[in-house]
């Protein structure tokens, strides 16, 4: 069998690819074809996550053991396809390059058969072009619940200028704290 993904790009913008690839294959697998499909040069860190329904982010599997025991914590290699992804668990999350962050949305869309004379796995569809980089990811506080935001008038410029001293922290002293206490 043949499972198809639709593999989405969190940005505001439609970024996305459909691959498919034998049922067979393991997660190592589909991070090689989601690399591939979206051009990167595959030399980044990534890992996969479980996840519910509403894409709430569970168990990560990573592509590399980075566990203190050699062997003790499963990678993708270890994950066939079936194991994690079946018709009723259609979602999982990727994440490439932790640094920058590229994050996708990726859904089993289909279980087909075997196409004859088709190279898996393979890129079906492409839709949108890359951005130059991963964008930042926004976690914007609620304002409306902001225990800070009552008490930052209640601070004149003479009060913050104590933290902003010039000459190394000398009112640290009336604090009992020593110039180099750590």
């Amino acid at each position: 069998m043949v499972y198809k993904f639709r593999v989405i790009l969190d940005t505001e913008e439609d970024i996305f690819r459909d691959i498919a690839i034998l049922e067979e294959d393991n997660l190592e697998d589909l991070h090689n074809a989601i690399v591939n499909a979206f051009d990167f040069d595959g030399t980044e860190l990534a890992s996969f996550y479980t996840c519910d329904n509403q894409w709430n982010q569970n168990e990560e599997i990573p592509l590399f053991d980075t566990g203190d025991v050699a062997g003790e914590m499963k990678t993708m290699a270890d994950y066939p396809l079936t194991s994690i992804l079946d018709k009723e668990n259609t979602k999982i999350i990727y994440v490439y390059d932790f640094l920058n962050m590229w994050t996708f949305l990726v859904e089993l869309a289909a279980i087909e058969e075997v196409e004859s004379g088709e190279t898996y796995p393979s890129t079906l569809f492409s839709h949108g072009m890359m951005p130059m980089d991963a964008g930042d990811k926004s976690f914007e506080a609620d304002m409306t619940n902001d225990i800070y935001g009552e008490f930052e008038d209640d601070l004149d410029d003479d009060d913050l200028d104590m933290f902003n001293d010039e000459e190394g922290g000398e009112h640290y002293e009336d604090y009992g704290f020593e110039d180099n206490w750590n």
